[in-house]
């Protein structure tokens, strides 16, 4: 506590700043849209690091001298430290509030951004990179306690809006990434995202510090004699809105490792319209989660739910088995446009039943998708073929839009 407590003096002086607990925020207008600025930029800030580390992945590899397995057993550091980081995260934040964390976390990933370029073997870049996971799992986290916190206090569904930076981030990383990959050495190049992940963190975490969190009122769970009662059911819809995550998330990592093989491979494009593929399916994501809380407003969390994953799974299976290139991308754009809302509202509504902890859990089953995603192809391709293996996207999607049905009575006003 006390080198927390440091940490925040040291960003704001001698300004006090109360934890959750202590007192309620001014809930005035204009300190809650600061509110929204400095979390938007933090989602921002997230997308954007992560895209500049991936984007320098190859030099990464030609330093170290890396063969393709080690690489690959060093790049899990990344996902080990993340998933490992997140049920944590979620217990720090309910001890020191959602805000501190978010800032301690971005201090460390902006930081930990520098590392991977000193590395010069496969171990010791999977040991940096179990640091930066680490960092990437506690901002996801915190920053999506938050984002719901804040949700619930403007009473507007603008969870899809903090993914959508995410989203813009992530693109204008691999852009400027792509661009200054000739001309700067990576060590450059990650050093520079670190002064900006800094300056970014101290600018917009001073807004976080300054106010405390918005403390929603949610039912205080009372777990009967055996153990069962509310909070058993609460922890279970929680788990069901992890594993909605997860059937989204599982779509997002597929699509980014076997979208493109599938056009070059299946139908024959060249390079560069197979390159295209992902990025179509990213742009529609984007513009999904841009114009999300419209679509929220109108439609409701379980209509937009069900909407999205049968969309999802309608796009996928066009994109998957459709006999010519300009359908399959057209395939990848609806699944991007119906996969953009699931996962942040899934993550809200578990936020909204369990705090910082229903958070951690469904962030949790989503990064695990996303994880299970690539191998799982993989392994039904060889069985099979790749365009079969990408129904299974289509599959879970279905499921996803399933389970929002089954689940659309247990958080009020979600339609």
């Amino acid at each position: 506590m006390p080198t927390l407590n440091k940490i925040r003096t040291a960003l704001l002086g001698d300004t006090r700043t109360a934890l959750p607990g202590e007192r309620r925020p001014d809930g005035d207008g204009p300190a809650l849209r600061r509110l929204r600025i400095a979390l938007t930029l933090f989602f921002a800030l997230d997308g954007f690091l992560f895209a500049g580390w991936v984007v320098r992945i190859p030099a990464i590899k030609e330093q170290t001298g890396a063969s393709a397995g080690a690489l690959g057993l060093a790049l899990l550091g990344v996902s080990a430290g993340a998933v490992a980081t997140m049920v944590l995260t979620g217990r720090l934040c309910r001890r020191f509030g959602s805000h501190l964390v978010t800032v301690v976390a971005g201090v460390l990933m902006s930081a930990g951004i520098a590392l991977p370029p000193l590395t010069h073997s496969a171990t010791s870049l999977g040991l940096v990179l179990l640091v930066f996971g680490a960092a990437y799992g506690g901002i996801n986290v915190a920053m999506n306690s938050a984002a719901v916190d804040l949700v619930a206090a403007l009473r507007l569904p603008v969870m899809p809006g903090f993914h959508a930076a995410f989203s813009l981030g992530g693109m204008l990383g691999a852009g400027l990434g792509g661009l200054v990959a000739g001309h700067l050495s990576p060590t450059r190049h990650l050093l520079l995202l670190t002064v900006a992940g800094l300056v970014v963190t101290v600018l917009a975490g001073r807004t976080l510090l300054r106010h405390p969190a918005p403390r929603p009122e949610r039912p205080a769970p009372a777990a009967g004699a055996d153990g069962g009662g509310p909070a058993r059911r609460g922890g279970r819809t929680v788990a069901l809105f992890g594993v909605i995550a997860l059937c989204t998330a599982y779509g997002e990592g597929a699509l980014a490792d076997w979208g493109a093989l599938h056009l070059q491979q299946d139908l024959g494009v060249h390079a560069g319209v197979a390159a295209a593929g992902y990025s179509v399916f990213a742009l529609a994501m984007t513009l999904g989660r841009l114009s999300g809380t419209f679509l929220l407003e109108r439609l409701g969390q379980t209509t937009a739910l069900v909407a999205g994953g049968a969309a999802a799974a309608g796009g996928m299976l066009l994109g998957a088995l459709a006999p010519t290139v300009w359908a399959a991308l057209a395939g990848f754009a609806v699944t991007g446009l119906g996969l953009a809302n699931i996962f942040p509202v899934a993550v809200g509504r578990a936020g909204e039943l369990g705090g910082p902890g229903g958070v951690a859990a469904a962030s949790t089953f989503g990064y695990g998708g996303m994880l299970l995603g690539p191998p799982v192809i993989g392994l039904l391709a060889d069985a099979s073929s790749l365009p079969v293996a990408l129904t299974t996207v289509a599959g879970l999607a279905a499921v996803a839009a399933a389970i929002a049905y089954a689940t659309r009575r247990t958080v009020s006003g979600a339609r």
